[in-house]
């Protein structure tokens, strides 16, 4: 299925290596206050049973996806996460492609078509977006872990 298509990636919500290393801190502080607490009473199984918890959260959402990127026939679907409406962006209204950093924060949250200040962003983790700039100026910033990619393909289905 994913051979027919000019593009196809899919963003991950587990796969942010900041906020890989935050769970693990967490989890580790966990460890860390289990083995402290190993005389006291039994509040210190909690912690133990919380850290495994942070552990399992952590694999499980390495394997969820937040949207797919998909780049057929002229247009960029991007298909979200279980309820999320599907976004199809026509290049035929695009007037300008660039890549660019998708934000100068060092934490970024991830987000599935977040309306704000004249821009709709699509972001799962990593640093590089491609954004499109419509007829009306509204600008899609699109996170990719494939900038260059992204954005030949766009170019090039927009040249067609």
């Amino acid at each position: 299925m994913e051979g027919k298509y000019a593009y196809h990636e899919k963003q991950y919500i587990g796969r942010d290596y900041i906020r890989i290393c935050i769970r693990l801190v967490m989890a580790a502080f966990c460890f860390a206050a289990y083995v402290y607490e190993r005389d006291r009473d039994r509040t210190q199984d909690l912690f133990l049973v919380v850290g495994f918890g942070i552990i399992g959260v952590s694999i499980i959402l390495l394997f969820l996806i937040q949207y797919k990127i998909i780049v057929h026939n002229k247009s960029v679907i991007l298909d979200g996460l279980w309820t999320a409406k599907k976004v199809k962006i026509d290049l035929a209204g695009i007037v300008n492609v660039r890549k660019d950093q998708y934000s100068s924060y060092l934490f970024n949250n991830p987000v599935y078509n977040l309306h704000r200040k004249g821009s709709i962003r699509f972001y799962a983790s990593g640093k590089d977006a491609v954004v499109l700039t419509d007829r009306d100026g509204l600008e899609y910033y699109i996170g990719t872990q494939r900038p260059n990619e992204l954005y030949l393909v766009i170019r090039e289905e927009m040249a067609r």
